[in-house]
């Protein structure tokens, strides 16, 4: 029956979505090419949201609402603190003001500008995290192994709690690498090659497994006619 019919097929995208995970593009620089994106299997996207010159990126809100109006399947940022210009709640703040219509805001945890006191930093994370948190935006990680042990110390799991994206540039879009730290077993989102143009557009590329899709909203809406 047309009932069973439907059911099947929505098993089988979901196997098929299982089997390939998803893709996106994180940028940095203005793009206005998102449907162009979208059309080659880019399904997501991360727009940069703060600079580390301790600033709301001028082009954060154009980049979230262009992807958005593309039909990307969700819209994420990065907060890429400023720490020689201290007092993270009010970068948290200013950035809390300036932007909205994202999903997931991702502090951006590398190597650049970091104390040589892990505890310091430490305190900068967690400071910066909460203000964001009880702003009401979902928060996300993104580091990788050795900037982890730089900053905070593989033994530190005070972000844990959070969604982990993770960065190792080998070109394979698949978390059969990653090793755990900082309290994560398993990675939310890779970011697998970085620096590269699609649709004239410079971005990163990335990787999340279907079980971390935060919504469907890509499949195919027949499946779900009467």
């Amino acid at each position: 029956n047309h009932f069973s019919r439907m059911v099947k097929a929505l098993i089988l995208v979901l196997l098929l979505a299982a089997a390939l995970g998803m893709k996106g593009v994180d940028v940095s620089t203005y793009v206005d090419t998102f449907s162009c994106l979208s059309n080659n299997g880019y399904r997501f996207a991360i727009p940069r949201g703060y600079c580390s010159y301790g600033a709301v990126d001028s082009n954060a809100q154009k980049n979230i609402d262009n992807a958005n109006n593309a039909g990307m399947s969700f819209v994420d940022t990065y907060f890429f603190p400023c720490v020689r210009c201290g007092n993270p709640a009010s970068q948290a703040q200013q950035f809390l003001n300036s932007v909205s219509g994202y999903n997931r805001v991702w502090l951006d945890i590398e190597r650049y500008d970091w104390s040589g006191d892990q505890t310091s930093n430490r305190n900068f994370i967690t400071t910066l995290a909460n203000t964001l948190s009880n702003g009401g935006a979902n928060i996300g990680i993104y580091t990788n192994y050795y900037n982890w042990q730089s900053i905070v110390g593989l033994d530190w799991t005070g972000m844990s709690q959070y969604p982990l994206w993770y960065a190792h540039y080998d070109g394979n879009p698949s978390f059969s690498d990653f090793r755990s730290f900082g309290g994560w077993s398993q990675p939310y989102m890779k970011q697998y090659k970085g620096s590269t143009t699609v649709c004239s557009a410079g971005v990163d590329l990335n990787y999340m497994e279907d079980q971390q899709f935060p919504q469907y909203s890509y499949l195919p809406t027949y499946i779900f006619c009467q």
